[in-house]
């Protein structure tokens, strides 16, 4: 079944509209949905995503990965974020992610993704991907920590439906990939992490401590393992760990 892109005004998020939409009907796998206006986006962690009116790119993306363990479905993080990374890339310099799937531009934040995962006993049934990429956006409220949009970076609009066709086309690439080379995925991504060489202060929330560490790895489950400048290892789950910026 081909593939449907669907254009909306205004939902209260993507991620629940297309949700939704799979349990009406059959919907074709890498069918999208893209708002000019989200009431109610969301991000990681219940945070809310702000976007200026038809100034940025929201949509969610249905996928069926029946084909990934459960153990294993960060890998589906990880192509959605080298598709953004490699997108953007097209436009400026210095774009990296920041564990486990922010999209950087050097210190500033510029993509957000959440990923929402419906399983059964061992597989997925469905992967619901939103993603939020700042775009033509010139100003951001201030309890945003560190946003930075393309034409902040260039000093001109980009069109949101070429950046949409160009993210399409290399996430079909790498969902194709990961059924027969998930380890080259996987070493891509850690090539493309956000300071993933050198040492740095990170906030280990579980200790309430600043500890200095360099990136050692990412396991397939997704901990991110760090290496204190001490020699100690130390591992952890999303929200588990902070990066000092």
């Amino acid at each position: 079944m081909t593939p449907i892109i669907r254009h909306l005004e205004e939902t209260t998020s993507t991620n629940t509209y297309l949700q939704e939409w799979i349990v009406k009907e059959e919907v074709p796998e890498g069918s999208v949905v893209t708002a000019r206006i989200q009431t109610q986006g969301r991000g990681q962690a219940g945070n809310k995503w702000s976007a200026e009116q038809g100034k940025n790119l929201t949509f969610s993306m249905v996928l069926y990965p029946e084909f990934v363990p459960v153990n294993e479905q960060f890998i589906i993080s990880q192509i959605v974020a080298l598709a953004v990374k490699e997108t953007l890339s097209l436009y400026v310099p210095d774009v990296s992610i920041k564990w486990p799937n922010d999209i950087y531009y050097r210190d500033k934040k510029i993509t957000g993704i959440l990923i929402e995962n419906n399983l059964t006993a061992k597989t997925f049934s469905s992967s619901i991907i939103g993603i939020g990429i700042n775009i033509n956006q010139q100003e951001f409220p201030e309890n945003l920590p560190n946003p930075v949009s393309l034409i902040q970076i260039i000093g001109k609009e980009v069109s949101t439906d070429e950046v949409l066709e160009q993210f399409l086309s290399r996430i079909r690439c790498y969902y194709s990939q990961i059924r027969e080379d998930k380890e080259s995925v996987r070493s891509q991504y850690f090539h493309s992490l956000y300071r993933h060489e050198g040492v740095y202060t990170f906030y280990d929330v579980l200790r309430k401590e600043e500890i200095k560490a360099s990136i050692l790895s990412v396991e397939n489950n997704g901990m991110l393992c760090l290496k204190k400048d001490d020699g100690e290892i130390r591992s952890y789950w999303f929200k588990e760990v902070q990066y000092i910026l």
